[in-house]
């Protein structure tokens, strides 16, 4: 029990120094050496614990994917409209990235799902990276909004809507990395303007001509999700 709890401190003494020292000095002059010399343990040790920085940012990023679906999780009502959830969803998550908005381009290299080119390199991708870090959760998170909303999405969308969900969170999530406004201003509008005309548009595909480019949209992206 001992030797956990000491492992667990150790892990979280290398997260932290790294995190101090992507601010102070940027991601591109930080060394493992010098996040162990940090963090007072051995650089063999912390090779030990983390094989790269890639894998230090990927723990850091996983556990705030932990904590947006924690947070977010008790805010979805049910009778609530998808709008309002995917608002407080997209909100949520931009809290929680906001003191690492440095490097969030890591963090999006991460989450998005790789496109290798051979089996091996899809194995080897996926015992490093999940398949793109936390994407499952997210999804996940999403899916419980769109069963929760009230009124239910049309049918023929609905199975796949939490991956489309998804990746409008992952087009705000590309616009906040290059947000230079102070504290990220304009992506919280545009997660503000985007989440009630995404609901709309959902709601709108019963209407059959808004229900063909809809469903050209899921068959598009069925499409590349088999390629993968």
């Amino acid at each position: 029990m001992a030797a956990t709890v000491k492992s667990e401190q150790t892990r979280r003494q290398l997260i932290d120094s790294a995190l101090e020292l992507f601010r102070t000095q940027g991601y591109a002059k930080t060394t493992m050496r010098s996040i162990a010399e940090a963090a007072g343990v051995s650089v063999g040790n912390a090779y030990y614990y983390f094989r790269s920085k890639d894998e230090l940012v990927a723990e850091l990023y996983r556990q705030l994917q932990d904590e947006h679906r924690s947070r977010a999780l008790p805010l979805l009502r049910e009778g609530h409209n998808l709008g309002e959830h995917l608002k407080l969803i997209l909100l949520a998550h931009l809290d929680i990235l906001e003191p690492y908005h440095d490097f969030g381009a890591h963090f999006l290299r991460l989450a998005m799902p790789p496109s290798p080119s051979s089996a091996a390199d899809r194995r080897s991708r996926r015992n490093t990276a999940d398949d793109g870090v936390g994407r499952a959760k997210s999804i996940a998170l999403f899916r419980q909004a769109v069963t929760v909303s009230r009124p239910q999405p049309p049918l023929a969308i609905r199975d796949d809507l939490p991956e489309l969900l998804w990746l409008v969170h992952m087009g705000i999530t590309l616009f906040w990395i290059y947000d230079r406004s102070p504290g990220q201003t304009r992506s919280r509008r545009l997660a503000h303007s985007v989440a009630p005309l995404t609901a709309k548009l959902v709601i709108l595909s019963r209407l059959p001509v808004v229900r063909n480019i809809v469903e050209d949209v899921v068959h598009l992206f069925q499409g590349a999700r088999r390629d993968d």
